[in-house]
């Protein structure tokens, strides 16, 4: 959706009286700083060729489809937020149909953009697209385990239908002569696209990375637990269209201390990096570690990728818990935490501010615009209460 269309929707909650006293943020509290780390001892070692060999054996096999294919063959449509949604600095966002707002074995974690991809030049588009990106983990069933893990492109352009299209994550498998890929089952928390590459994070390793440009168009046939090489030149994906495979790694590894949790992610153009946090319990939990939370910085190499070996360039302990989502900007953060329905905001030097903040909330990506004010995009994961959304950053801090 390009401007014009992101004034109409707002002015249209407006009349309808969705924003209604929620033009500013609550009253900010005043709260503990985040205190400074070692920073090298945080370092990231990247592998973006670890599957060329099959992966060039599965894209002659099947063929690639751009993004802007992709986009034209979208198949589900978005709709808008409800009237009941209220958070302080709304610009404008939607909700997924129906049966995605309210599966209960899908959920939705990770949120980037193609502004995030190729900043604010040609009105964010990518490939002919702007486009919000969200990460999902599937169940095997309502109350059952992580079995894999999917990406949904979604339209946000005024000359294109408001639509998206799902887009399953895969590993290749196998050999050249014999190519083939298998689910990825992680919990896809944090997402963050830059030029042509998607970064997920895998909570207990670092990042996956996938190339935008190597979207495979597998057969949407078959059962829908298939997956992967069939017989001669079929490959199922459980009924999906397309899978993007992984091309390569970013492992994690600490030096002192414990290892990360790397629950979100977040791109920071300014300083061209990725931060990360950690999701965890200041007591109590079983599921989740039972300590004070890190953030840490990591720079691209001046050729936009990560270079062999990255050493951290910032490292922060947190003094919040239970935190879904990341944000930095001009050496500003935001930090959301599900567990308390707060949004954080800190920059060095000065007091931390405390903001009320949405129920189930997750990943956190930071929009610059060259017209209109800067915002933050963020999503909730609570089946029937799927809304993805987007306030002014100067709302919450940003100044």
């Amino acid at each position: 959706m390009g401007p014009m269309s992101l004034h109409r929707l707002t002015k249209a909650a407006l009349a309808a009286g969705v924003l209604a006293g929620l033009l500013a943020a609550p009253a900010a509290a005043a709260a503990a700083a985040p205190s400074t780390l070692p920073a090298d001892q945080y370092t990231l070692t990247a592998n973006y060729n670890q599957f060329d060999a099959v992966n060039s054996a599965l894209v002659s096999t099947l063929g690639t489809a751009a993004v802007h294919t992709v986009m034209d063959n979208a198949n589900h449509d978005r709709t808008a937020l409800p009237s009941s949604f209220s958070v302080a600095g709304l610009s404008t966002g939607f909700r997924f149909d129906s049966g995605d707002n309210s599966d209960c074995t899908n959920y939705p974690q990770g949120i980037t953009t193609s502004r995030d991809a190729v900043g604010t030049a040609n009105g964010g588009n990518y490939d002919g697209h702007q486009l919000i990106a969200v990460s999902w983990y599937t169940k095997d069933s309502c109350d059952g385990g992580q079995e894999r893990s999917r990406i949904t492109l979604v339209d946000w352009d005024a000359d294109y239908p408001n639509a998206y299209r799902k887009i399953l994550l895969v590993e290749p498998t196998g050999t050249a002569e014999a190519p083939d890929f298998k689910d990825i089952p992680v919990h896809a928390g944090g997402m963050s696209w830059y030029g042509d590459y998607l970064y997920v994070a895998d909570t207990g390793k670092g990042m996956r990375v996938f190339d935008m440009r190597k979207i495979l168009k597998t057969n949407s046939g078959g059962t829908s637990d298939q997956i992967g090489h069939q017989s001669g030149s079929t490959y199922y994906a459980h009924n999906y269209a397309y899978v993007l495979p992984q091309v390569g790694t970013i492992s994690s590894k600490t030096t002192s201390g414990t290892n990360l949790a790397w629950s979100s992610i977040s791109l920071d153009r300014v300083s061209k990096s990725i931060v990360m946090t950690e999701y965890t319990c200041s007591s109590g939990c079983t599921d989740y570690p039972n300590r004070a939370p890190r953030a840490i910085r990591y720079p691209f190499a001046a050729g936009g990728t990560f270079a062999a070996t990255t050493t951290a360039s910032q490292a922060l302990q947190l003094p919040w818990y239970k935190l879904n989502g990341v944000a930095s900007h001009n050496g500003r953060w935001w930090f959301q935490s599900s567990g308390q329905k707060q949004l954080y905001y800190w920059k060095p030097a000065a007091a931390a501010q405390t903001f009320a903040w949405v129920s189930s909330g997750e990943s956190i990506s930071y929009w610059e615009d060259d017209t209109a004010a800067d915002l933050l995009w963020s999503l909730q994961e609570g089946a029937g209460n799927r809304n993805v959304f987007a306030v002014t950053q100067a709302t919450f801090g940003g100044g």
